[in-house]
């Protein structure tokens, strides 16, 4: 469904992404692995047009949209929950919810009773405004928030960073659940490498901005990965 192919992004004269390709399909989760700084939240960045390229393209179902704008990209089923998750602190639980809502048609506009059989607790705490909620709650609000759009591409960025171990096993639960489903691709940027481990069917590791390794998760060496992570 998604195919990141060849991309080179440059933050000014820094050459962030060199010759980058990943590919997310439907129904699994890829992982991409590194250590801080490597260039995984940029790639997110580029394959939701909030950075743009400067070589390679972007596929989304077999459509070429390295020039659409993040809203376009919004409308066609990708949704990026991005790392520290910036929600709106001084709006409820359900006015956050409600943002995400913008790319969907106006008769599509409602939070389906699915976000709160994922997330039970964001039912309880609807009125609750978010920078009131636990960082681990702020967490599932943020990928609640992604939800809601009903994306077909999901982008976590970093989802276990900063969360109680309790709330590590929720979010596994819910990205499992999801990807059981089977129309959704997953593309998760992750350090803890037993997380990535347990959820992932492809992986993607990358380092100084360079894919190093990558392919299956059932080939999937530890210790080459772990190497890669390790400061």
């Amino acid at each position: 469904m998604l195919a990141a192919e060849n991309v080179e992004l440059y933050y000014g004269a820094s050459h962030i992404l060199r010759h980058v390709s990943v590919v997310a399909e439907k129904g699994a989760v890829t992982c991409v692995l590194g250590r801080n700084g490597v260039g995984k939240t940029s790639l997110m960045r580029a394959v939701m047009g909030l950075q743009p390229i400067r070589g390679g393209r972007i596929l989304w179902e077999g459509e070429d949209i390295t020039r659409l704008r993040p809203h376009e990209r919004a409308r066609r089923g990708l949704a990026l929950v991005p790392q520290g998750r910036e929600i709106f602190p001084r709006l409820t639980v359900e006015e956050n919810l409600e943002t995400g809502l913008a790319p969907l048609p106006r008769r599509e506009r409602r939070i389906s009773d699915d976000i709160f059989t994922l997330f039970p607790v964001l039912r309880d705490m609807r009125r609750r405004r978010g920078g009131d909620l636990s960082g681990g709650q702020q967490q599932q609000l943020a990928i609640a928030r992604a939800l809601v759009t009903r994306p077909r591409l999901l982008i976590l960025d970093e989802p276990t960073e900063g969360i109680q171990p309790s709330i590590i096993k929720e979010i596994e639960r819910v990205i499992r659940a999801l990807a059981a489903r089977g129309d959704m691709a997953i593309l998760l940027v992750e350090q803890y490498f037993e997380f990535a481990r347990a959820l992932a069917q492809r992986y993607v590791v990358m380092e100084r901005g360079e894919v190093v390794l990558s392919g299956d998760s059932d080939h999937m060496v530890e210790s080459d990965v772990r190497r890669y992570l390790t400061v």
